[in-house]
């Protein structure tokens, strides 16, 4: 589905939400399953609900508050997202990254992006924290992509290069401060993969997943990293790994999204840490993309 809003519809909100709040955030924090802890860490904290937000969509997946929530990491001012969008809630693609160009319009600079993930790779452990490297978009292969439909050059350039999504010196600052967090388990680093959802994959598509070089699988994340890089936005994201994917007939295993929550709840104080001690860390782009 191609997108029915105009730049105006996503200028509306971005200036509904600049004269309700004194912030003027410079960081945004997409919180995924298990991970909404993270904004309670925030300093002078001021929540919107999404139903009060104009255009806004609806987040109805358990694990997922519903909150934009502004407020300081240290010294930087930051907007988090207390629950995302997907696909499987009926969403279509380009709805799904809304709040991304309105992230632009109030004049962020960086996104990080969290998700929740099922590990592929034989190597990761359940509670394990994967970087990601780069992305496979099965959905959008087919052609089906948030920036489907007529490109308005205000956001972005028609054909946005993906091959440097994921900003590398964010990736090895994110490595060094891993190492001084003196964490048992090292930091991983690789691809992550999209589906749809919202059923868990099956073995014979793990295993096809896992073939085409993924080293983690989730149903969310890349759609908003796409539009982010389209409106010129620096990305960071990573995975926490909740639970292993069944690669094999004989296994007893199931994914279920109780094991998911509990996850992100047990691995919440070191995520947190993580993403404090980044975003203190942080500088601005040297190069102005917008």
């Amino acid at each position: 589905m191609e997108n029915e809003f105009k730049y105006e519809d996503y200028k509306k909100t971005a200036d509904w939400l600049l004269s309700r709040t004194k912030h003027q955030p410079e960081i945004a924090v997409i919180c995924g399953s298990g991970l909404g802890a993270l904004a309670e860490r925030l300093n002078q904290p001021q929540a919107f609900d999404y139903s009060d937000i104009p255009n806004f969509p609806q987040s109805t997946v358990p694990g997922h508050a519903g909150r934009l929530v502004f407020g300081y990491l240290n010294d930087k001012c930051c907007v988090m997202m207390q629950g995302r969008f997907h696909s499987y809630e009926g969403y279509p693609l380009w709805k799904v990254a809304f709040p991304v160009r309105v992230f632009r319009l109030m004049n962020i600079h960086t996104l990080i992006v969290t998700n929740a993930a099922g590990g592929l790779n034989p190597d990761y452990e359940v509670g394990d924290v994967m970087l990601i490297r780069d992305h496979i978009f099965l959905a959008g292969l087919s052609g089906n992509n948030p920036l489907r439909g007529p490109n308005d050059e205000r956001f972005g350039e028609r054909f946005p290069p993906m091959s440097d999504a994921y900003d590398r010196v964010l990736r090895q600052d994110a490595h060094f401060i891993w190492k001084q967090m003196d964490q048992e388990r090292p930091l991983q680093e690789g691809t992550y993969v999209m589906v749809g959802g919202p059923n868990f994959e099956t073995i014979a598509e793990c295993r096809f997943l896992q073939r085409l070089g993924a080293d983690a699988v989730g149903m969310s994340t890349v759609p908003e990293v796409i539009v982010a890089r389209h409106c010129g936005l620096r990305v960071f994201g990573f995975s926490l790994i909740t639970n292993k994917s069944v690669l094999d007939y004989e296994s007893r295993e199931k994914a279920n999204h109780e094991e998911v929550l509990l996850a992100g709840r047990l691995a919440a104080e070191k995520l947190e840490q993580l993403v404090c001690l980044l975003v203190e860390s942080m500088q601005p782009p040297s190069k102005n993309t917008f």
